[in-house]
């Protein structure tokens, strides 16, 4: 093999464990992957599979308790477990970068963004502060970051999220390293910024010659990122191989598992709902003996799948395509998918929900941050919201953070009131009800499921405790014996073994946990569920069961369903109809099929381009929305979507920058809030 095409990360037969005072716990095994130079492989797999334990084993940054206990990582030929601290410090950062999920964690609060950039050349490669600074310019310049200057003598909380995630990625590059870990950088960004970071990614991988380790749960994302995927399960890669030969030749169940849980074009929630992988994914000491997916396996055979180790096989035929299956000969995977069964769709009933030209100012001090004082700026949270929502009705809420979604669901739960306009329940007014002031039935109708399961349940007290706390709040029952036996039916209903009911909530998986909470909603008979991002935190296998979960209670409960996300693959699975928010308006509103195909607003449009879908047939345009979304202090003229829409050119006489356009109906039930006339809207 030439030295130009030498690995630049060879990973072989890696084994991790972590030491207790008790035991061992062994977090991956006998794992390998090479990175070449330019590529990108994806490290894909459930929470707790070991990919971020593989990135922190290569960064040899394992804590006190991590030790690697078997196998070899080599560096451009160099093996990273011989050297000293001394040579490990020279690499890290300069020749090997990594990248986090949460940007504020790598950036330091009280340090000017300059002087962090600045330090990573100066300290690895020992170059004066005047190139520093030179080289923070260009660099800035290359994550595309508006006004350098300004950007490099900002502090951190002054950017934006899709702004401080660009920083951490220009620190990673300012010393050109040859290889970059990226540990789930986009997870806490939204669609549209999550688009141009990856495009930027991949940009600066070609401009620098970089070769990537890509750690992500997002498929589609690794589709359009990566050349090649790995695919980990419980400490173990189950399969590897070319990004096309996995996501069309898949050769482990798995892999097959995870791709059917996740909602690609042309699922649907009745016809063909989503298959969840069965039971759970298993703790470190409860592995089974042989195939570590053997339980959740549809092609397991005992006396075979469970009879001992099994190794990578190699696929024939295939560019380094392997698999971890006894049986991969055996199973026909072009067999098309056999149904779950389809579901009758339930007719929306009346309306029980009704918004009226609904508005939420702040006002807030000029210099609030440093004492308050001075003169007062108005923050415009909503504007002018009017829609309705019907009985068995999942009505879907999307747009960027910052858009007014969540301000829309505190005053729906009364944790804030109304400035204007009006939000009717059965018709009766509860704008200016504070939910302190609310009657008992009222709290009980409109309940919320949050985004993290984790921080919505009390710690020192059991699942059924907490349910039964909330059934006694809404007067559930007449008796103690009567609140446990409905906490024990919400339990059924949530599809949680009843024995659950004596955990604690730290003995739950995160899908577990998200279940009580959505038990809990629904223990006053809820009628209206506001479900802010509920399975944004959760794994795809786990998404695809607390979703179905969702749907199978609502049928049955005849629940309104107000469905908040940014996961657009989500709701086109699930909603009967989309609101799409920006700045604080409503710009579009219609059924899934109207929204989700011409004629569409520009920024649906933007959105839907952004969403990354794990389909190699789907070809779809490509757009990158520049700049980041307004302030809502200080809002545009006219259109709020103006300053950042490509199509404002088509629309004469400056008409976008002056005024707000008026809501249109393009067809029954489907209104545009757009300039541009229908027929522009139509020829996408």
């Amino acid at each position: 093999m030439a030295e130009h095409d030498a690995p630049i990360l060879e990973i072989e037969n890696l084994s991790i464990s972590f030491f207790t005072r008790l035991h061992e716990i062994p977090a991956v095994m006998d794992f390998s992957v090479t990175v070449r130079p330019g590529e990108a492989v994806g490290l894909v797999g459930e929470s707790g599979c070991g990919k971020s334990t593989v990135a922190l084993g290569v960064m040899r940054d394992l804590g006190v308790n991590g030790r690697i206990v078997g196998g070899t990582v080599r560096f451009k030929g160099r093996d990273l477990g011989t050297m000293s601290a001394a040579e490990l410090r020279a690499i890290r950062g300069r020749e090997i970068a990594m990248i986090y999920q949460e940007p504020m964690a790598s950036l330091n609060p009280a340090m000017r963004v300059g002087r962090q950039l600045m330090e990573v050349p100066m300290i690895h490669e020992g170059i004066s502060r005047t190139e520093a600074r030179a080289r923070a310019l260009e660099v800035v310049g290359d994550v595309k970051l508006p006004d350098p200057e300004r950007i490099l003598d900002s502090y951190p909380h002054q950017l934006s999220g899709g702004q401080q995630q660009r920083i951490v990625i220009a620190m990673a590059l300012m010393s050109k390293p040859s290889l970059l870990i990226l540990d789930e950088p986009t997870t806490a960004l939204d669609v549209t910024v999550e688009a141009a970071v990856v495009d930027l990614v991949k940009d600066l991988g070609r401009k620098y010659g970089t070769s990537m380790l890509f750690i992500s749960h997002n498929l589609g994302l690794v589709l359009e990122t990566c050349d090649r995927i790995c695919v980990m399960y419980s400490g173990e890669a189950v399969e590897t191989g070319s990004v096309r030969d996995v996501f069309d030749r898949m050769q482990h169940p798995y892999t097959q598992a995870l791709f059917r849980s996740i909602p690609l074009p042309g699922t649907d929630k009745n016809a063909q709902p989503l298959k969840a992988i069965p039971g759970n994914f298993p703790l470190p000491h409860e592995r089974p003996t042989g195939c570590n997916f053997g339980p959740r396996c549809d092609y397991f055979r005992a006396g075979q799948c469970d009879a001992g180790d099994i190794a990578m096989a190699r696929i024939e035929g295939s560019d380094r395509h392997f698999t971890r299956c006894l049986r991969v000969a055996e199973i026909d995977w072009t067999a098309p998918l056999q149904k779950t069964g389809t579901v009758e769709a339930t007719p929306p009933g009346k309306v029980v929900l009704r918004i009226e030209n609904l508005r939420k100012y702040y006002e807030v001090a000029a210099n609030a941050l440093f004492g308050g004082g001075g003169a007062t700026k108005v923050v415009k949270a909503n504007e002018s919201l009017s829609f309705e929502a019907r009985e068995s009705e999942t009505l879907a809420i999307v747009g960027e953070s910052g858009c007014g979604k969540s301000t829309l669901a505190k005053m729906l739960m009364g944790l804030e009131t109304a400035t204007d306009g009006a939000i009717l329940l059965d018709n009766r007014n509860i704008e200016q009800t504070p939910i302190e002031r609310r009657d008992t039935q009222t709290v009980a109708d409109i309940q919320m499921v949050f985004q993290n399961p984790f921080d919505t349940l009390n710690p020192s007290m059991t699942v059924g405790r907490q349910i039964i706390r909330a059934l006694e709040v809404f007067g559930i029952g007449a008796t103690d014996r009567e609140r446990r036996d409905e906490m024990l039916r919400l339990l059924d209903l949530v599809k949680l073994p009843r024995e659950f009911a004596g955990r604690m909530p730290r003995q739950l998986s995160g899908g577990q946990k998200q279940r009580v909470g959505i038990a809990r909603a629904f223990a006053g008979g809820a009628r209206i569920v506001v479900a802010d991002e509920p399975v944004s935190a959760l794994d795809v296998s786990v998404q695809a069961a607390v979703t179905d979960l969702l749907m199978e209670i609502q049928r049955k409960q005849k629940t309104t369903l107000l469905f908040i996300s940014h996961d657009l693959s989500i709701v086109r699975y699930l909603s009967d109809r989309v609101m799409v928010m920006y700045l604080g308006h409503v710009v579009e509103l219609g059924t899934t099929d109207q929204v989700f195909a011409p004629p569409y607003h520009p920024y649906t449009e933007a959105l839907l381009s952004a969403v990354p879908i794990a389909d190699t047939r789907v070809k779809k345009t490509h757009i990158v929305l520049e700049g980041d979304v307004p302030s809502a202090m200080n809002p545009p003229p006219g259109c709020p979507f103006q300053t950042r829409c490509r199509w404002k050119p088509e629309v004469p006489g400056g008409l976008c920058e002056r005024e707000v356009p008026a809501i249109r109906e393009l067809a029954p039930g489907h209104q545009v809030k757009c300039h541009l006339s229908a027929d522009a809207l139509s020829c996408w």
